[in-house]
C-alpha cells in the first residue's frame, strides 16, 4: 500500500496523523551523544561484547546442527556476527531495531536486512490495534517488518532507549564538557595593576606593551613605578571540571548500566579484586545484555519453524579462566557425574582412547596365568 493514500485516509478520520519531524523530538542524537567519551565507551563496550556472541538453533534440549540458514547467516550479505551487532547498536543508540524480513513463496524466511531505525515510523490503526511501519514512502505490515524495543513503555509504539530516556542529562554532560575545553579562553593569565591613577589609553597601552614584550621566552620583566603583577594560579582539575566530568562518567555507565571498572573509572573507595570483577562480568550479562539478547532471540524463533528456538551462546563471556575451571573439572570427575572424556568434550578436546592398549592386554593375560 502507498504511504501517501495511507496517509490521506487517515488524515480524514485524524487530523493529527501526521508526526512531527522525529528531530523536533530528541534533543541529543546518538552521534552528539557519542562524542561524549563515556558514551562512546558505554557502546563500544556493548559493542565488544556482542561480536564475542553467536547464535544456536534448538529443538527441545538438543542444538540443531547443523544450524538453520537463517540463524548461521540471518543477513545473506553479511556474517552473524555484524548481524548481531547491528541490531545491538540500534537497540542501544535508538532504542528501536527493525528487521525487514525477505520470504520464499512458500513463507520461509531467507534473509533479515536491518533497517536504519531513524527512518521507519510505526503506526497504529486505534480502532483495531494493528501496527503498520512507512518506511521510505511505503507501508509494511507486522509480518514483513518486525519491531524489537529495549524498554517497552506502556501505551507507547516505538522503545526507548538510554540516550533518549536521558537526552537532559547528556546534553548537560556535552555542555559541561565543552565549557571545559573552553575554560581557559575567556580568564586572563594575570593582572597588571598599578597604584597610579590611569586613563583608559594608559591602562590598554600598559597592557599591549606587557603582552608584546613580557610574553613566554621574552626574558625578564621590567615594570614602571607603581606597577605590580600577579599570576592567576589554576589547578588542572579546576580547569577541567574534572569532578564534574567524573560525575558524569559514573552517571552515564549507570545509565547503560556499565560497571565502572568497565569504563576505566573505579569509584573512590571500592576496591577491585577478581572475584568481585568476575561478579560484575556476569552482572553485566544477567542485568545489561540480556535486554538485547533476549528481544533478538524471541523475535528469531517466531521466524524460526515450530518446535524450533534460537539462544545465544553466553559460554564465551561467562566462560571462567584456565585454574577455576580445571578445579571445577576435578570436582565434577571425584563426584563422578563427569568423565574424562566428558570434561575434554567441555574444553574442546578430543576424547582419550580408554581401551586397552595390546601391551596392557598382554600383561593382563600373564597375569591371569
Amino acid at each position: 500500500m502507498n504511504i501517501a493514500k495511507w496517509f490521506k485516509r487517515e488524515a480524514a478520520t485524524n487530523p493529527a496523523v501526521q508526526p512531527p519531524a522525529r528531530q523536533a523530538l530528541v534533543a541529543v542524537t546518538p552521534r552528539q551523544a557519542m562524542n561524549l567519551e563515556a558514551v562512546y565507551r558505554c557502546l563500544f563496550i556493548i559493542e565488544t561484547a556482542a561480536k564475542q556472541l553467536t547464535i544456536d538453533a534448538w529443538r527441545g534440549n538438543q542444538p540443531l546442527t547443523p544450524a538453520p540458514s537463517l540463524i548461521r547467516r540471518p543477513n545473506i550479505h553479511q556474517t552473524q556476527t555484524a548481524f548481531i551487532v547491528q541490531t545491538v547498536q540500534s537497540l542501544a543508540q535508538r532504542g528501536n531495531a527493525y528487521w525487514l524480513v525477505t520470504c520464499e513463496p512458500t513463507g520461509e524466511v531467507i534473509n533479515l536486512d536491518v533497517l536504519p531505525a531513524l527512518e521507519v515510523q510505526p503506526k497504529q490503526d486505534h480502532e483495531t490495534g494493528i501496527i503498520d511501519f512507512a518506511y521510505r514512502g511505503r507501508l509494511y505490515n507486522s509480518k514483513q517488518i518486525i519491531h524489537l524495543k529495549l524498554m517497552t513503555v506502556a501505551g507507547e509504539i516505538e522503545g526507548l532507549g538510554p540516550i533518549q530516556a536521558a537526552a537532559r542529562s547528556i546534553g548537560g554532560a556535552l555542555t559541561l564538557a565543552d565549557y571545559a575545553s573552553k575554560f581557559t579562553q575567556g580568564i586572563p593569565r594575570g593582572l597588571l595593576t598599578s597604584d597610579q591613577s590611569l586613563t583608559q589609553d594608559q591602562a590598554d597601552q600598559l597592557k599591549k606593551e606587557w603582552n608584546e614584550h613580557q610574553s613566554l621566552g621574552n626574558g625578564t620583566a621590567v615594570l614602571g613605578k607603581g606597577t605590580h603583577f600577579e599570576m592567576l594560579y589554576l589547578k588542572p582539575s579546576e580547569m577541567q571540571l574534572l569532578d564534574n566530568q567524573n560525575f558524569n562518567v559514573t552517571q552515564v555507565a549507570r545509565l547503560f548500566g556499565i560497571p565502572a571498572r568497565l569504563m576505566l573509572a573505579p569509584l573512590e573507595g571500592s576496591s577491585t579484586t577478581y572475584a568481585n570483577s568476575q561478579q560484575e562480568d556476569l552482572q553485566l550479562v544477567k542485568w545489561t545484555l540480556t535486554a538485547y539478547l533476549r528481544e533478538i532471540e524471541a523475535a528469531l524463533t517466531d521466524l524460526l519453524p515450530r518446535g524450533q528456538t534460537a539462544r545465544f551462546n553466553l559460554e564465551g563471556l561467562l566462560r571462567a579462566d584456565t585454574l577455576t575451571r580445571y578445579q571445577a573439572h576435578q570436582i565434577a570427575i571425584k563426584a563422578g557425574f563427569l568423565t574424562v572424556n566428558e570434561v575434554r568434550e567441555i574444553e574442546g578436546l578430543d576424547p582419550l582412547d580408554e581401551t586397552p592398549q595390546p601391551q596392557e592386554m598382554e600383561g593382563m593375560s600373564l597375569g591371569n596365568t
